[in-house]
């Protein structure tokens, strides 16, 4: 066990743990927190918008500079949008991000485990991780 859910309050291991925080990090607008006003992504402001080709990259941006700020245990390799055209257009597409595995390094040890990737999808009211 390295943490809890969230939602269930069910033990989950630390990779587990750590995309549940970056669930949290693209949820929360920047400037909601009182007494961390930087902390987010700048996703959630994005909701909403036209999704032209030109916006695509300041998304993966977004991403791969929120993640390497406020989860240290992911360093981001690459991030690409999952699904089709019309699954974009419906807003049904995912977020599939390649990281760097550092199981300790929110404890200072930066070694390397191995890459992983995970898929965000933006289900509801919130950010779910696969």
């Amino acid at each position: 066990m390295s943490g809890i859910d969230r939602r269930t309050g069910a033990a989950i291991d630390n990779f587990a743990s750590a995309c549940q925080s970056v669930e949290v990090i693209f949820a929360t607008p920047i400037g909601e927190r009182v007494m961390r006003r930087q902390f987010g992504a700048g996703i959630v402001e994005l909701l909403g918008r036209l999704m032209r080709p030109d916006l695509f990259p300041v998304v993966m941006v977004l991403i791969a500079a929120a993640i390497d700020v406020w989860e240290p245990r992911f360093r981001v390799r690459a991030v690409w949008f999952t699904g089709s055209v019309d699954a974009v257009r419906t807003g049904q597409a995912g977020i599939a991000i390649e990281v760097d595995w550092r199981p300790n390094a929110h404890r200072g040890d930066f070694a390397l485990e191995g890459t992983r990737t995970m898929i965000l999808r933006y289900s509801g009211q919130r950010w779910v991780t696969s």
